[in-house]
């Protein structure tokens, strides 16, 4: 296994390489003093830094370079979800597509098992094997053993562990609100714990999965301190939109989704 993790990523290093032949830089994890964060590879830069692990979600770093640097063509190691961030993002206008480049990166079965993962590889995969799809088990066991009752005693228990770390909103890589309604005081109070229930968790979601843009890449559930299995209930909300819009959030470039929220 470790073998087969320095091969992938020093298959990686290579993709980078030659995109940087033709890019003006490339978006990737790198390391620093023990730190792993985004980075931006340019032409001539050392990739010895750059890493594949921890997973972190790439999209909103590009959204920001780009920001700047407008007329900059950037490429992105990207996994199944960084390319259904993008997607997304291409959608709510907030990344140009014809300046950003791919470079696919596929999930191991390990890694899509610890996401349940539906698609775990990018569109066009340029490094590594596609893993086989894996079915959210989390979510199919709340849905087959609950009530509504025991559905809400379920959140409310959950919720109440919450110590609004703002994890879940930090590492979304579709919240590019401005300004941020979580953190509006008329609607989640200072210095309050546990958050009033369920209002700080419902705005987070409807902001995310039911505005459309939930792309299940279960990067808050992953982050999440305490545990809570929050990709349940964007899950339930990414359905709901794809039910009743015939939406499903990253699968393709629409320049259209189903609802608008300031930005």
């Amino acid at each position: 296994m470790m073998e087969s993790s320095h091969m992938l990523l020093d298959q990686v290093r290579q993709a980078v390489a030659a995109a940087l032949e033709t890019l003006d830089g490339v978006v990737a994890l790198s390391v620093e003093h023990a730190n792993v964060a985004p980075h931006l590879f340019q032409p001539g830069d050392d990739l010895g830094s750059l890493v594949l692990e921890p997973r972190y979600p790439l999209a909103l770093t590009v959204r920001e370079i780009l920001k700047r640097y407008p007329e900059a063509h950037i490429g992105v190691v990207a996994r199944g979800c960084d390319e259904r961030s993008l997607v997304e993002l291409y959608n709510w206008k907030q990344v140009d597509p014809d300046h950003v480049t791919v470079i696919g990166l596929a999930c191991t079965p390990e890694e899509a098992a610890e996401c349940r993962c539906a698609q775990p590889y990018p569109t066009a995969v340029a490094v590594g094997e596609p893993a086989e799809s894996v079915e959210d088990a989390v979510l199919a066991e709340f849905m087959a053993t609950k009530t509504r009752e025991e559905r809400l005693a379920f959140w409310q228990r959950q919720f109440a562990k919450c110590m609004k770390c703002y994890g879940c909103r930090d590492v979304c890589p579709l919240c590019f609100c401005e300004k941020c309604a979580m953190e509006e005081p008329t609607w989640v109070a200072r210095g309050r714990l546990p958050v009033a229930f369920p209002t700080f968790h419902l705005i987070k979601a409807l902001h995310t999965a039911g505005a459309g843009k939930c792309v299940e890449c279960h990067a808050c559930e992953l982050a999440c301190p305490a545990d809570i299995p929050l990709s349940i209930l964007y899950s339930l909300l990414r359905r709901e939109v794809k039910e009743g819009f015939g939406y499903e959030a990253g699968a393709q470039r629409t320049g259209n989704p189903p609802v608008f929220l300031s930005a």
